[in-house]
C-alpha cells in the first residue's frame, strides 16, 4: 500500500516543501463529464499537498511496476500472456482514492496495478509473473490471474468478469454491507452480450455495481471505430445511468469515482463510467503497438495527456515540491520495484505438490498416472 511505502521511504524522500496558500488548498477544474440519465459531478476539485505527492507517487509505482515487467518479459523471465496498464494509471489511482478498502474491484486481464494499489506487494506481483512459489497465487497464476482482499482478478475472459462482477454486488446489497463493487472492462469487451445481461440484471434488483469501461481507443488491434456501432459506451446501457470521464486526469476520475459510488449506496442501482484513456504500449507484450496506429499518435498523447506529468505540471506550478524532489520520489520507486524484482528472481518456484494443491476440496490424483505412484499429497 501507498502508506507502507511513504512510511518506508520517509528517510529517502524527505522533507517535501510547500509554497501553496495558507490554507494548502488548490483548485483544479478539469473537463466535465458527459452525462446521461444523471446530473453527474462538478468539473473542479480542491485538492493539497498530500494528495497531489500521494497521486504522483502512486502513479509513479504504477508505471514503474509496468516498466520493470517489461524488462522481465524481454529477458524471457515472465513467460505467456502479459498485459500492461502504461498510460492508465489516472483510472486507477482516481477510483481507488474514491473507494474505501471495503469495497470490491473485478477487472480484466490488466491488473497489476489494480494488485498494487489494494494492498499487495510489488515482491508478490513480480513473482506471480515469474511462477514463484512467493507469488499471489502461488506462481499458478500468472499476469491474469491474481487476487488479494476484496480483488477478484484478473480475469482471462474477455467480458467475462462483468456478470461476476454484479454477483459481488449482489452480495453486497444482500448482506447489506453498504459497499459497492467496481466492474472493469474494455472498450474490446464492450460488445459481449453477458455484459447487457449484467446491466439487465443489475438494473432489475438495483445493485451496487459500477460498470467501467476502460475506452482506451483499442481492442487488440482493432479500433473502436472499426468494431463497434456508435461512439459512446456510456449510453449503451439504455435504461442505466453513464458518465463519460476524461480518464488521463486523476482528478477527474476521482470526483466521477465518487459520485458513482454515493449514486450505488443511496439504492439506485446501478451506473456506468466510461473512461476515455489511452494505453501507450501494445495489447499484450506480443503486439509492438504501432502497426493500427502510428508512432506520432502514441507520441501526441503521451505529449498532451500523460496523466502522471499532468500531476508534476500542478505541483510545480503552485511550488509544492522542486523538480529534484519529484526525482528523488522517482528515484526512491525504482529502487522499489528493482528490489522487489531481485527479490521475486530469487524465490524458489513451486513445489511439485502444488499440481494438486486448489483443484479439488480434497486432494486427489489429478491424472490416472498418480496412483500407479504411490500418489501422496
Amino acid at each position: 500500500m501507498l502508506s507502507n511505502f511513504l512510511k518506508v521511504n520517509s528517510k529517502a524522500l524527505g522533507h517535501i516543501r510547500t509554497f501553496a496558500s495558507k490554507s494548502g488548498e488548490i483548485k483544479h477544474n478539469f473537463k466535465k463529464a458527459d452525462t446521461y440519465l444523471c446530473d453527474g459531478p462538478s468539473h473542479s476539485t480542491v485538492t493539497n499537498k498530500d494528495e497531489l505527492i500521494s497521486f504522483f507517487t502512486e502513479m509513479t509505482r504504477f508505471r514503474r511496476l509496468e516498466t520493470v515487467c517489461d524488462g522481465l518479459y524481454k529477458k524471457k523471465l515472465i513467460r505467456g500472456f502479459c498485459h500492461l496498464y502504461t498510460g492508465q494509471e489516472a483510472v486507477c489511482a482516481g477510483l481507488e482514492s474514491a473507494i474505501t478498502k471495503d469495497d470490491h474491484i473485478i477487472t480484466a486481464y490488466r491488473d497489476h496495478t489494480y494488485m498494487l494499489s489494494r494492498g499487495a506487494t510489488p515482491e508478490e506481483i513480480f513473482a506471480e509473473l515469474l511462477m514463484k512459489e512467493t507469488g499471489c497465487s502461488k506462481g499458478k497464476g500468472g499476469s491474469m490471474h491474481m487476487f488479494t482482499k476484496n480483488f477478484y482478478g484478473g480475469n482471462g475472459i474477455v467480458g467475462a468478469q462483468c456478470p461476476l462482477g454484479a454477483g459481488i454486488a449482489f452480495a453486497q446489497k444482500y448482506n447489506k454491507t453498504g459497499n459497492v463493487c467496481l466492474a472493469m472492462y474494455g472498450d474490446g469487451a464492450a460488445n459481449q452480450g453477458q455484459l447487457f445481461e449484467a446491466f439487465n440484471m443489475a438494473s432489475l434488483w438495483k445493485l451496487p455495481v459500477i460498470f467501467i469501461c476502460e475506452n482506451n481507443k483499442y481492442g487488440m488491434g482493432t479500433s473502436q471505430k472499426r468494431s463497434t456501432a456508435g461512439h459512446d459506451f456510456y449510453t449503451r446501457a439504455h435504461y442505466v445511468p453513464g458518465l463519460k470521464v476524461d480518464g488521463m486526469d486523476v482528478f477527474a476520475v476521482k470526483e466521477a469515482g465518487k459520485y458513482a459510488a454515493e449514486w450505488c449506496r443511496a439504492g439506485n442501482g446501478p451506473i456506468v463510467l466510461e473512461m476515455d484513456t489511452y494505453r501507450y504500449v501494445g495489447h499484450s507484450m506480443s503486439d509492438p503497438g504501432i502497426t493500427y496506429r502510428s508512432r506520432e499518435e502514441v507520441t501526441n498523447v503521451r505529449e498532451t495527456r500523460d496523466p502522471i506529468e499532468n500531476v508534476r505540471q500542478i505541483i510545480l506550478n503552485n511550488k509544492i515540491a522542486t523538480e529534484d524532489e519529484l526525482a528523488a520520489i522517482e528515484e526512491t520507486v525504482r529502487s522499489e520495484m528493482e528490489k522487489a524484482s531481485e527479490k521475486a528472481i530469487a524465490a524458489p518456484l513451486p513445489q511439485a505438490r502444488e499440481l494438486y494443491t486448489n483443484v479439488y476440496l480434497q486432494e486427489v490424483p489429478v491424472r490416472a498416472v498418480e496412483f500407479v505412484n504411490n500418489f501422496k499429497p
